[in-house]
């Protein structure tokens, strides 16, 4: 029986409805083949039968019988299909060089060929008594590579001092008296130390993740500092709006008061001024009179005043000294509100509170300080100390022994010193003869010289 591969390509294998290699094939009466499956399904949903190849038609449905042979050969052919699948080069793997087209995987490398083979093209070497003699090694890659370029022999040991790989010749000449050791050791000895650097990177990557996490906490830390200075600041301009408005509302309510009693008593002393006015009129009149009893009659009556004078113990309320009231009120509730503020701020800022201690090593001659580091002070005289690259020469500055970064918080107390200054620093800044403190020169101080 011939073999799937000398019958023919996959095409006289397959099934022209399915396209696919024959499964159970049977034969038409017209002589095309299809599988069982596929043209009973097709006949089940057609009135007429006929073939789907030639369209020939059928009086009844044919009875239809697995066609022996081209089920014997469609089996070969899978089986010759799936056997050269398995046997295709996959990433990773060797390739035959030999093979073209479809390159199959290598089963064996020659060292003196210099190439790598399937089974199929391994067969000559397997079979001729020349090439039997080639010597046959696990399939390699890149076999030239892998060849000492002075002895054309496989690279097989390794050189521990020239840190090398060398053939069998080699250790007989140009490393004749180096320690030299198989692959496979050196191998292994290098995988541990692989293992040891990998474990090493993974704690360093462990370490950067943390400050990683670190930074953002930080930053998350801040931007709820942030967050709530904001509220706070919110809920004291908020507080002070009120009492602001609120004390609005009070002097317009005030003002509204003394303009309706000052408009009240002016419509009043009005009224005085117009009867004043007819009595006077009145009594410009009288006086022209010459009817003597009428005189004395109307003077009596003239005399009697017109109403009773009590305009003048009345005085308006004063709006001026209720606004100086309210104001100082207002004045007085900024002042808290401010304290408050300050009294947060503080209370922010002191979460950062680092402890310092005096470095006697940065300190000037002339200052003293105390044993613990805690207290300095300007002695009367200069102290004959050595001098050394830290120290403060010219200007009496003392560094702390702490170095710090970032945010930090510290008191200093002055008490009743006149003269004083406290700041920071960056350490590089110049510490011999004349020192001009400023931001550019890397000072940041403040300072009092009170005479």
């Amino acid at each position: 029986m011939a073999s799937a591969n000398a019958s023919g390509s996959e095409e006289n294998f397959s099934c022209c409805i399915c396209l696919d290699v024959f499964n159970s094939p049977v034969s038409t009466p017209c002589g095309h083949n299809f599988c069982r499956t596929c043209i009973t399904k097709h006949w089940d949903e057609q009135v007429t039968f006929k073939c789907p190849l030639c369209n020939m038609a059928f009086d009844t449905r044919p009875d239809l019988r697995i066609n022996t042979l081209l089920s014997e050969l469609a089996t070969q052919f899978r089986t010759s299909i799936r056997v050269k699948d398995q046997l295709c080069v996959k990433p990773g793997e060797v390739p035959c060089d030999v093979c073209t087209g479809t390159q199959l995987k290598a089963v064996k490398s020659c060292l003196v060929c210099f190439m790598s083979f399937c089974q199929t093209h391994l067969e000559p070497h397997q079979r001729v008594a020349v090439l039997k003699k080639h010597r046959l090694v696990e399939p390699m890659d890149r076999l030239e590579d892998r060849m000492c370029k002075k002895h054309d022999r496989l690279l097989e040991l390794f050189c521990r001092t020239d840190q090398v790989c060398v053939c069998q010749f080699c250790t007989e000449t140009d490393y004749k008296f180096h320690p030299v050791v198989p692959l496979q050791e050196e191998y292994e000895l290098k995988t541990a130390q692989l293992g040891k650097i990998e474990a090493g990177v993974k704690q360093m990557i462990q370490e950067i993740q943390e400050n990683i996490q670190e930074i953002k906490d930080t930053v998350n830390r801040s931007k709820a500092d942030v967050d709530r200075e904001i509220a706070d600041g919110v809920h004291i301009l908020t507080a002070l709006k009120s009492c602001i408005e609120k004390c609005q509302d009070d002097l317009k309510e005030k003002l509204k008061s003394t303009e309706k009693q000052a408009e009240d008593l002016i419509k009043k002393l009005e009224q005085d001024i117009e009867n004043l006015t007819n009595r006077s009129s009145e009594m410009k009149q009288l006086s022209h009179t010459k009817d003597h009893l009428h005189f004395l009659q109307t003077f009596r009556s003239l005399k009697k005043p017109p109403f009773k004078r009590t305009w003048r113990m009345v005085r308006p309320p004063s709006h001026v000294w209720t606004l100086w009231g309210s104001l100082d009120q207002l004045e007085e509730t900024l002042n808290m509100e401010m304290k408050k503020l300050r009294d947060a701020e503080l209370k922010r800022v002191q979460q950062y509170e680092v402890d310092v201690t005096l470095d006697p090593d940065t300190a000037h001659p002339s200052l003293v300080l105390s044993e613990d580091g805690k207290h300095v002070h300007e002695g009367d005289v200069r102290k004959a100390i050595r001098d050394n690259p830290k120290r403060f020469t010219q200007g009496l500055y003392v560094f702390t022994m702490q170095s710090f970064s970032g945010r930090f918080y510290f008191e200093v107390q002055v008490k009743d010193n006149t003269r004083w200054c406290v700041g920071v620093a960056i350490e590089s800044i110049k510490r011999k003869g004349y020192i001009k403190e400023t931001p550019e020169t890397g000072y940041w101080t403040l300072y009092s010289y009170k005479m």
